[in-house]
């Protein structure tokens, strides 16, 4: 008997069902910055958006122990916790798509490199968590993004197929996470460029979820006009 795999839906978490970015550069900058790392928006965007945070400790806080590393990256997701509380908007045509993805009967999987505080509370910020069929943490993983094993994991839990499926991504590692698992992945232009999206492997960028190119794919994709109107 051959098994049917179905479609899916996957979303990252920041950056792309809302516009968090701007928040975790000025946290990592109070928390890095007094161990000599400054980071602009063309350089948080290349080296760290999209990376978890044990590998973000690796690479710029080498001569702490791990412990350290992990006690460092935590105050500085705290900081981010405190200046996102109250501040979480769905980027626009969000909840319009999480609709009729619901009414369609097509799972929703939420898939981060985030820690799962952070992801839960911007989930329940957004009230949110009840579409969701499952919530991957990259970090509780043998592998985050960009490795497919996140992705993977989404796919598996909801017996969906990639080829059927869309992920929306807005980062470089969370592009080729998605990508590297088979799935044509949207870029959402929170902070990249669209060559920046399509280099990294997108199929498609769009500004947000009312973009009429993206809507126009995923009628095509999820089964037709129904799936928009």
């Amino acid at each position: 008997m051959i098994e049917t795999l179905g479609k899916a839906l996957l979303f990252d978490i920041d950056g792309t069902l809302a516009n968090t970015d701007p928040l975790h550069l000025k946290a990592f900058n109070q928390v890095l910055g007094p161990h000599g790392h400054v980071f602009d928006h063309a350089r948080f965007s290349r080296e760290l958006q999209g990376f978890a945070n044990v590998s973000i400790g690796e690479r710029f806080l080498p001569n702490e122990t791990s412990e350290r590393r992990t006690a460092i990256l935590g105050e500085k997701e705290e900081v981010f916790r405190t200046l996102v509380a109250g501040q979480i908007a769905p980027l626009p045509g969000l909840m319009a798509l999480l609709d009729r993805a619901d009414a369609a009967g097509i799972p929703m999987v939420a898939v981060t490199n985030a820690p799962r505080l952070n992801a839960e509370l911007l989930l329940s910020g957004l009230g949110i968590t009840h579409r969701f069929r499952t919530l991957v943490i990259g970090d509780e993983l043998p592998h985050g993004k960009p490795h497919p094993l996140p992705y993977q994991e989404g796919l598996r839990f909801v017996g969906a197929s990639a080829a059927a499926s869309i992920a929306f991504e807005d980062s470089r590692s969370g592009v080729q996470s998605a990508t590297a698992a088979g799935i044509p992945t949207i870029g959402i232009r929170t902070s990249l460029s669209h060559a920046d999206l399509v280099g990294a492997g997108a199929v498609a960028s769009a500004s947000a979820f009312d973009d009429p190119g993206l809507l126009a794919r995923l009628a095509a994709a999820m089964g037709g006009e129904g799936f928009i109107h």
